[in-house]
């Protein structure tokens, strides 16, 4: 009986490895691959349809917001036009923030889930920077140039912003004395730019002015203001802050205690202080650069033409609530002189 012979051993390659387990172990890598490769695409995908759902709630937020802020708008018109009708039975009439507009609304709920709280301000109670150029975009005021500059000082800063102001705005290329500054000054910046020569429509367009801080900017801000342009806008007294009450009459008096100022103000009942008794606290005021004594006649740029009792510019600060989204809104309302009143301008930042 024959013996059987043995088979031969499996032939490796490879050092060793067989074909076979060699196989093995590439399909072992490329179905690791092809799982990483699908969950890196599923992932991906689900990344993708979270922030399409977020940017869709996010976008029917922003526009109950709107609509929120359109309703206080309308609410904000309504009161100021009942206002204006009670205004019309007194004489003489005035706009100051004891009345009913000068009270904060809110917070109130307006639908279920959204909060609304609005305040009003009246604009005319600051410093108007298009008028320390005439309506003809040309000729300086020199009555609002100093009072302006007479402002700066208060607030401790350079008198000259008023002077790189004016010439910012006003149509000609000539530099105001001493202290202006013209294309030429603007051209040696990095990167160089030039003056529009037209009226300023944000008061953040001051940080343009060459050396002027943000922390300049955050001590003026709140006594300034960027009116549109066309005519003169007077500093309504019944609600100006008392630095700006001071630098209208040249020299510290409201000011000194604004503590007792505002509680004056309040004790009041009224408009305080009135045109004629800012006009009183002046005494004898005088234009400079050469310029006659305000009330001369024949002289355009006087105190009186700065001063005024009523207002027709105010913004409208609204604040909506969406859950846990927050949302300013910032109106700039204007109401005509039979008491109508539109939104201007609207922006989500307040300068």
């Amino acid at each position: 009986m024959s013996r059987a012979r043995p088979l031969p051993p499996p032939r490796r390659l490879n050092g060793g490895v067989s074909a076979r387990r060699r196989q093995r172990g590439v399909a072992l890598l490329v179905a690791i691959l092809l799982v990483a490769l699908g969950t890196i695409i599923a992932a991906t995908m689900a990344y993708n349809n979270a922030m399409t759902a977020r940017r869709a709630a996010a976008t029917f937020e922003f526009d109950q917001a709107v609509l929120a802020a359109e309703g206080a708008e309308a609410f904000a018109a309504y009161g100021l036009q009942q206002q204006f009708k009670q205004n019309q039975q007194q004489n003489p009439a005035y706009t100051y923030p004891g009345q009913g507009w000068g009270q904060a609304m809110g917070p109130t709920q307006v639908t279920p889930g959204v909060m609304l709280e609005g305040s009003l301000q009246d604009l005319q109670g600051r410093f108007n920077v298009n008028d320390l150029v005439g309506t003809d975009g040309e000729t300086p005021n020199t009555v609002a140039i100093k009072a302006f500059q007479q402002l700066l000082q208060l607030l401790g800063m350079d008198p000259k912003w008023a002077d790189y102001i004016v010439d910012w705005i006003d149509k000609d290329t000539n530099p105001m004395f001493p202290d202006g500054a013209e294309d030429s000054v603007y051209m040696e910046m990095n990167p160089p730019y030039r003056t529009p020569n037209l009226p300023i429509s944000s008061t953040s367009e001051l940080l343009a002015l060459p050396g002027f801080t943000r922390a300049d900017f955050d001590r003026l801000s709140p006594y300034i203001v960027a009116l549109p342009p066309g005519v003169l806008t007077p500093i309504n007294t019944c609600s100006a802050s008392p630095y700006v009450l001071d630098a209208l009459i040249g020299h510290v008096q409201f000011s000194a205690d604004p503590k007792q100022f505002e509680k004056d103000r309040q004790d009041s009942g009224t408009c305080f202080p009135t045109p004629a008794q800012v006009i009183q606290a002046a005494g004898d005021v005088q234009a400079q650069n050469g310029n006659p004594t305000p009330g001369t006649p024949g002289t355009t740029q006087t105190l009186a033409t700065l001063l005024g009792g009523k207002s027709s510019w105010f913004r409208l600060t609204t604040f909506v609530t969406l859950g846990n989204a927050e949302f300013s809104v910032y109106t700039l309302l204007y109401q005509d002189p039979t008491g109508m009143v539109r939104p201007v301008m609207r922006s989500f930042t307040p300068d």
